[in-house]
């Protein structure tokens, strides 16, 4: 009997259906990778395993049995003993997943004692067992850690460890990497191998990054609104896939080894259709696929401008942001002398960004790149102005500071749930004097129509938005203050490839119109090659290597920008397996 077996599952909400007549199946220490775009059903899948939509209202259909529990008929006692028991999830943001109030070996105790009925001691030794296992150092103390005090990539592990609390024999894996760096992704991504080695545990691996799909798992499911497109052997469908859509997905992604100008994938932009979201907000994706997750629905159109993928003007990725003109970078409107930034006092004190120098030029992007506190959104932030630098100085070319502005990281929480977003975009043209409103109206309904949504969008609200569109009002916002610098925190670390695409293309086509420079922070390495004329690498607060991108990433010189290299995830299998095996040797010497 299969671990997992899936059949002709439906999955309902509303007239929206989110998963149609899926069947696949997991056997025993095996690992799955669901692979799709953000609204293809993927997560709804994962839910369903576990019975998490019952008594949502959602109607499922089909057969899901898990260990043996058929998980449509199972009891509420049946569905306990299932979750955390014989099938555990880890979730994509761990922040979210933890009590902030109580310790992390509380929490993991706490599993263990439902399900293993042990005792308070016996509990807490299984939490500082299961945190060692996963990699913690000094388990027993730092179990009595709370959240906030773990890193990103340990808050990760700490969920993995409490999955592993009651040995189950199927692990659920939700984006487990998606916030992380390429080399605690890395990390991550090695644990969940080492474990299914050791244990035998039985993985389904939901995620939009094809290149952790090739590092993780032996098969791929490639989903496409709720539907399966194509299945089999990791090396066969990402090596040769025969389905448009899956070959349309893999050239979306942003290759590390490929130079900027020889990056494409394609010679248009893929198939769009329209499609229409329950407030009427549209998203359009390859092939058809409708993406948000906001809850797109098969039906009408709204009007978003043609263009490529979800709205914007048709835009490949190898145009993706407009490379310097072959006359060279054009004149100095930012530079950065001697930089220091510290936080705390006293014997606290420390540097987040220590002596850093470097020249912005009109026209062209300097990507920096350096695992999560290496300093570079310190560093934007202080190019922005939200920071002082403790040392050092902000020198704008030519005598006159030009206006920078900044594209946040996450525009959930950079925008206000409670205003619309065009009063949010109108903000730096009222904080610039401008007071007649029918102005500011018109001014940010061009913003809007500009980044590819519609002017009428200015009374909608964020939540009324997929990720990529409100990654797109976060730019209209930093375009009204009409600025010549641009500062990008991390803007496309949270969507899918194709997503990624779009953006990046919107902010190459904006560059080239209007001659901004951008300066794009971010850790995920290709991203960073396929978009920048220069790079600066950050390690500890210092740039450690600096130039032109193409000679960055080809002939490195520093071991700290090697060993990022070397741990971004490849598509071939076989050259993840060799550098997984890489990097489990240098571990142990």
């Amino acid at each position: 009997m299969s671990l997992v077996e899936v059949t002709d599952l439906t999955v309902g909400f509303g007239t929206l259906r989110a998963v149609d007549g899926l069947s696949f199946r997991l056997e025993k220490g095996a690992a799955l990778g669901l692979v799709g775009e953000s609204g293809s059903g993927k997560s709804t899948v994962a839910s369903a395993l576990l019975g998490l939509h019952h008594g949502t209202g959602a109607d499922v259909g089909g057969s899901v049995r898990v260990a043996g529990i058929d998980v449509q008929e199972a009891s509420d006692g049946e569905l306990r003993q299932l979750r955390g028991g014989k099938a555990a999830m880890v979730f994509q943001d761990p922040l979210s997943s933890l009590d902030p109030y109580y310790a992390i070996g509380d929490q993991i105790a706490e599993v263990y004692r439902v399900h293993a009925r042990g005792s308070r001691r016996a509990a807490r030794a299984r939490a500082v067992d299961v945190l060692d296992r996963v990699g913690i150092s000094d388990a027993s103390r730092r179990s009595r850690s709370r959240p906030h005090e773990f890193s990103g990539g340990m808050r990760q592990r700490a969920l993995i460890a409490m999955a592993l609390a009651c040995e189950p024999d199927l692990l659920i894996a939700d984006e487990p990497t998606t916030a992380l760096d390429v080399t605690v992704q890395a990390q991550i991504l090695d644990l969940l191998h080492t474990l299914r080695e050791e244990t035998g545990l039985g993985l389904l691996l939901v995620t939009h990054d094809v290149g952790v799909a090739a590092e993780s798992v032996d098969e791929v499911l490639v989903m496409r609104h709720g539907r399966a497109v194509e299945h089999g052997p990791v090396a066969t469908v990402l090596g040769a896939p025969t389905r448009t859509y899956t070959r349309e997905l893999l050239g979306a992604v942003p290759r590390v080894d490929t130079p900027r100008a020889a990056f494409a994938p394609s010679e248009k932009a893929p198939e769009e259709t329209r499609r229409a979201a329950p407030d009427g907000t549209r998203r359009s994706t390859p092939g058809g696929m409708e993406g948000a997750s906001n809850g797109t629905r098969h039906g009408t159109p709204d009007g978003t401008r043609e263009g490529a993928l979800d709205g914007t003007r048709e835009g490949t990725p190898e145009k993706a942001l407009g490379k310097v003109a072959e006359g060279g970078p054009g004149e100095v409107v930012l530079e950065a002398v001697g930089l220091r930034r510290e936080f705390g006092r006293g014997k606290r004190a420390f540097a987040a960004v220590d002596d850093v120098s470097l020249t912005i030029h009109r026209g062209e992007t300097l990507g920096v790149v350096g695992e999560s506190g290496s300093g570079k959104t310190t560093l934007g932030r202080m190019l922005v102005g939200l920071l002082e630098p403790t040392a050092g100085v902000i020198k704008p070319g030519g005598g006159v500071r030009p206006d920078v502005q900044m594209v946040f990281q996450d525009p959930v929480s950079s925008l206000n749930p409670r205003r619309s977003v065009g009063e949010s975009i109108a903000d730096p043209l009222r904080a610039r004097g401008e007071k007649d409103d029918q102005v500011i109206r018109g001014r940010v309904r061009e913003l809007l129509e500009r980044v590819g949504l519609e002017g009428a969008h200015y009374d909608r609200y964020p939540h009324e938005f997929s990720g990529g569109q409100r990654q797109r009002v976060g730019i209209a916002r930093a375009l009204a203050a009409n600025p010549r610098v641009i500062v990008c925190d991390e803007p496309v670390s949270a969507l899918d490839v194709t997503t990624q695409a779009q953006v990046v293309a919107l902010l190459g086509e904006l560059q080239r119109d209007l001659g901004l420079a951008l300066v794009f922070v971010a850790h995920d390495l290709a991203v960073v090659r396929q978009v920048s004329d220069r790079v600066a690498v950050m390690r500890r607060g210092k740039i450690v290597e600096q130039g032109p991108a193409d000679e960055v990433y080809d002939t490195p010189r520093d071991p700290y920008t090697k060993q990022l290299l070397a741990a971004v995830p490849a598509l071939d299998p076989q050259v993840a397996a060799e550098r997984r095996a890489a990097r489990r040797e240098l571990a142990t010497t």
